[in-house]
């Protein structure tokens, strides 16, 4: 099956039977990607009155409570109602599903004495807003940090300080008309910054203006077989009505007709 999608005045073809999948599996196991000091996940079968909800332990059928994080476990998509006090759900808020993308590896950069300014400190590795390209970007755009690998997979970032967004590079990419942003970094803003979150605060346009129909979609991994460039994006997340949800961003490789 072929989609056919418009992107900058040019029309593009994307084989859906090409998908690369860019989500990190919620796996119980020791050693998984993490974030945010969250514990392990947990899937244990249900037992209750002699009863067990494993089929290898003898039970009838495989019956079993999970206990994750969204933010902390894997890839997920987190709508504006992370840094608001109402109450804003992923589910309510993103309803389109297929989208536009452009992929852009970067590699971040070292801060120094010299270039700390905007929360920023020496020894910080950010993504500047050089790195963003100039002009229209695509309603989706795609941050592959380098160097890439399998390690993103099993990389726990807890007390790490990973790289980060300037805020400058979160305006220019508002600028270029992004509304879902994903990246394979924990989160769009340092670790520990005080709460001032300014990369979250310039994506979702606030205080001024509330952009809650834009998603932001962070721990993915864009595998090196992905090369830069145009895709068609297929956004899907789990119906949570919470302001993240764990999520799977399907590229589709997309050629210019």
């Amino acid at each position: 099956m072929t989609a056919r999608f418009s992107y900058l005045e040019k029309e593009y073809l994307a084989d859906l039977n090409k998908g690369i999948d860019c989500s990190i599996p919620l796996i119980a196991a020791p050693g998984r990607v993490a974030a945010w000091y969250v514990s392990p996940i947990r899937i244990e079968p249900v037992r209750s009155a002699g009863w067990v909800g494993s089929v290898a332990e003898g039970g009838s059928v495989n019956f079993r409570e999970i206990t994750f994080n969204p933010h902390g476990h894997g890839t997920h998509t987190e709508c504006v109602g992370h840094i608001t006090p109402e109450v804003y759900s992923v589910n309510t808020h993103i309803r389109s599903y297929h989208h536009p993308a452009l992929l852009r590896s970067v590699q971040a950069e070292e801060i120094t004495e010299e270039t700390a300014r905007d929360g920023m400190e020496a020894g910080d590795r950010v993504i500047t807003a050089a790195m963003i390209p100039d002009g229209p970007l695509a309603p989706a755009f795609v941050l592959r940090t380098l160097p890439n690998g399998s390690f993103k997979a099993t990389t726990n970032y807890s007390d790490s300080n990973p790289p980060y967004l300037s805020a400058a590079a979160m305006e220019k990419i508002v600028a270029g008309g992004v509304e879902h942003l994903l990246l394979d970094l924990p989160s769009v803003d340092r670790e520990s910054d005080g709460g001032a979150l300014r990369a979250h605060h310039h994506f979702w346009g606030l205080p001024e203006r509330n952009r809650r129909h834009c998603s932001i979609t962070e721990m993915i991994f864009v595998p090196d077989a992905a090369t830069d460039g145009v895709y068609l994006l297929n956004l899907q997340f789990a119906p949570f009505e919470n302001d993240a949800s764990p999520s799977r961003p399907v590229l589709y490789p997309a050629i210019s007709v």
